[in-house]
């Protein structure tokens, strides 16, 4: 008989225990990473690439998990295009059920029906006060610098449930959250990830960026935080030569 793999109260659930522990772990670590190849996950696992594919093709069969390919910026070698794989969008709310949203949505239309869109801002700005004060505890011994601060910002948000890393790119940092608490909701009221914008900027202490949200169907939400600026120091010209 096919193995049955569903996910089912937040966890993967499948007829062994050893192989239910093992797909619930591939299932959290694509969560928080958003995607991953079988090597890396393997390797985070410490099981071999044809262990960690077993799981792999079970989740797709039941359309837990979809590839994409791996962009290769070296030289290509033998064999076939590396693929990472991602949760799909109906295992990422199973893993983050959201049993509010309806009457979250609701309550939201009804304050901007009686009293406006001014009155939802600040009701999504009241929403965030205690994150933005959990989170400010965890960066005191950040330092001043935005990318570390927003690599602190990351481990405090993943304790929070939103499953973040931080990463250094060219042109900076980027903070991506791989889980959102309110995505549904905020996919109708966007002064919510507005709230969470203004939080990640004043934490870090920069202008930050937001460039995609999963509330607007994107797989991520990605904040960009620009590199610190470098001063140059001034270069005096003598004149009386």
């Amino acid at each position: 008989m096919k193995n049955e793999v569903q996910i089912r109260s937040g966890v993967v659930a499948s007829p062994t225990a050893s192989d239910g522990r093992t797909r619930d772990r591939v299932a959290q670590l694509l969560l928080e990473r958003g995607s991953a190849t079988a090597a890396e996950l393997g390797a985070e696992l410490s099981l071999s690439p044809a262990a960690i594919r077993k799981h792999l093709d079970a989740m797709l069969a039941d359309q837990l998990v979809e590839t994409r390919e791996v962009r290769n910026t070296g030289p290509r070698g033998r064999g076939r295009p590396a693929k990472a794989f991602a949760l799909t969008v109906a295992a990422r709310e199973d893993l983050n059920p959201h049993f509010y949203d309806g009457i979250a949505t609701a309550a939201l239309r009804w304050i901007q029906q009686h009293h406006g869109s001014e009155a939802v801002t600040a009701f999504a700005s009241s929403q965030v006060v205690a994150l933005e004060e959990r989170c400010r505890a965890a960066l005191l011994e950040a330092g001043d610098d935005p990318i570390a601060r927003a690599e602190a910002l990351a481990e405090a948000l993943t304790a929070e449930g939103y499953a973040a890393n931080a990463t250094v790119i060219a042109s900076g940092g980027q903070l991506c959250q791989h889980s959102c608490p309110v995505a549904h909701v905020a996919a109708e009221f966007p002064q919510l990830c507005d709230a969470e914008t203004e939080v990640i900027s004043r934490l870090i202490g920069t202008h930050v960026q937001r460039l995609a949200t999963i509330a607007h169907g994107d797989r991520v939400c990605t904040t960009h935080i620009p590199a610190p600026t470098r001063v140059t120091p001034a270069t005096t010209v003598r004149t009386d030569t």
